[in-house]
């Protein structure tokens, strides 16, 4: 018999036929389209619907479409493994980062309102990237590719994960987050991209802002309630501090919450991943999970068990 695969319609051309499994499109919002399936991949945007891995009786694992899988793990069924896509995102993710931080550094936003109002700004001496110093906060996929684009603009850049280790090509070491209090001081930017977990979950709490310098830039690429919003609605408002947020606690940000106008905020609607590379990508990300389940009897790159 196949080993029969849910993938959401998106991601269904994308990851054609493979050899000993039947692919089916699912996108979660239905009743399961049969119930003898037992591999689903949950969808960008099926959150809501993650519930229903509760109506397969057959359930042997679960991949996700996204690199944040904090929204499944409540609704594994016991001994149901879980695996987050890998390198999926890192690109996208990376790449916004990249346009937030230089939006922000460079004014961009002031630029954009005075092109709406046909007005012509006077020249400035405006922030850069070029010799700021940069704190990747989160070293994985996202972080390296964040760290690689942040060096070509000629920032320095500090990493910073769970414990500490060796550096790689492109940062000499990477410190343990017990040290983000000494190392906040010391930088200009500062790029979350950490997943939500117990121990991130508020990790950016009002005494860690405290911490940054004035005038420094948070940039967040990874979950909102990595973030006490409150906190940082009342540095920015005050002007000490500025963001760049693609994520936000609540999230959709309902309409008059604080932070749409809380000046020194650049928001971009969660639309880190969200590019037309992203299909292809998870679909061949995919195809290499179920190959993996078949070889192995395991997928790769598990993050969770329920």
């Amino acid at each position: 018999m196949s080993l029969v695969v849910s993938v959401p319609e998106v991601l269904h051309p994308h990851v054609g036929e493979v050899a000993g499994a039947e692919v089916v499109a699912w996108d979660m919002r239905e009743a399961p389209p049969r119930d003898d399936v037992e591999v689903v991949v949950v969808p960008p945007f099926g959150a809501r619907w993650v519930k229903r891995l509760a109506e397969l009786p057959r359930l042997r694992a679960v991949i996700t479409a996204t690199a944040g899988y904090e929204h499944v793990t409540p609704y594994l069924p016991p001994g149901v493994p879980l695996a987050n896509a890998v390198g999926v995102h890192d690109t996208a993710t990376a790449e916004l980062a990249l346009a937030l931080a230089l939006a922000a550094q460079r004014d961009l936003p002031e630029l954009l309102r005075a092109q709406d109002e046909g007005r012509w700004l006077r020249p400035a001496v405006r922030r850069g990237l070029a010799d700021s110093r940069v704190l990747v906060v989160g070293y994985g996929g996202v972080g390296r590719a964040v760290a690689r684009r942040m060096i070509a603009c000629e920032a320095s850049v500090t990493a910073v994960a769970t414990r500490p280790r060796e550096g790689d090509e492109l940062v000499g070491e990477v410190h343990g987050v017990d040290r983000l209090p000494d190392l906040l001081p010391e930088h200009d930017v500062v790029v979350l991209c950490v997943p939500l977990t117990p121990t991130t979950e508020r990790l950016f709490d009002a005494g860690m802002l405290a911490r940054m310098p004035d005038d420094a830039l948070l940039v967040n690429v990874a979950r909102g309630a990595v973030v006490d919003t409150a906190a940082l609605v009342a540095e920015c408002a005050a002007g000490r501090l500025r963001a760049a947020l693609d994520v936000t606690d609540p999230e959709p940000l309902p309409e008059g919450h604080p932070l749409w106008s809380t000046p020194n905020v650049v928001i971009s609607h969660h639309t880190g991943g969200s590019t037309r590379a992203f299909p292809p990508r998870a679909g061949a990300y995919v195809r290499r999970q179920v190959e993996a389940l078949l070889t192995t009897g395991r997928l790769q790159h598990v993050v969770a068990t329920g």
